[in-house]
């Protein structure tokens, strides 16, 4: 019987299921999609809607919960400055899962998970201007 068993564990103990979803969910606050395996993606959704419940409040105290989450101030900047507002009028539903055939190495299921109105040009922006950065520092 699975009576009491609220989520997937992943084969990980709690610190590093906590660290990988904190991880994963900057990840996906940051490109705005990401690619994983399909239980990851539906473990990760349960964190990512009620993180940006708490960017829609926009208070101090919905701050502080969401960067114990996070661990980085960026990501947390950004959930309160556009992703929050971008889903004001939003009751929930804030993230899709697209499922994306199987990993070559070991078949693993794969999948796609992004925001419903996400903004195209975030993927890989941030990469792109620490890469700028980079290449000016060297000048």
């Amino acid at each position: 019987m699975r009576h009491a068993r609220g989520y997937r564990r992943l084969n990980r103990t709690h610190e590093h299921r906590k660290a990988l979803f904190a991880n994963m969910a900057g990840s996906l606050i940051e490109h705005e999609q990401i690619k994983t395996t399909l239980p990851k993606a539906k473990e990760l959704r349960r964190i990512v809607e009620k993180l940006v419940t708490l960017g829609k409040r926009g208070d101090l105290h919905a701050r502080r919960q969401v960067n114990a989450q996070l661990k980085q101030e960026m990501h947390t900047a950004k959930l309160f400055d556009t992703i929050g507002p971008r889903y004001k009028e939003r009751q929930g539903g804030y993230v899709r899962i697209i499922k994306a055939g199987f990993r070559y190495g070991d078949m693993a299921p794969m999948a796609i998970i992004e925001f419903v109105d996400r903004d195209v040009d975030a993927k890989g922006a941030a990469d792109k201007a620490r890469l700028e950065e980079y290449e000016n520092a060297e000048d």
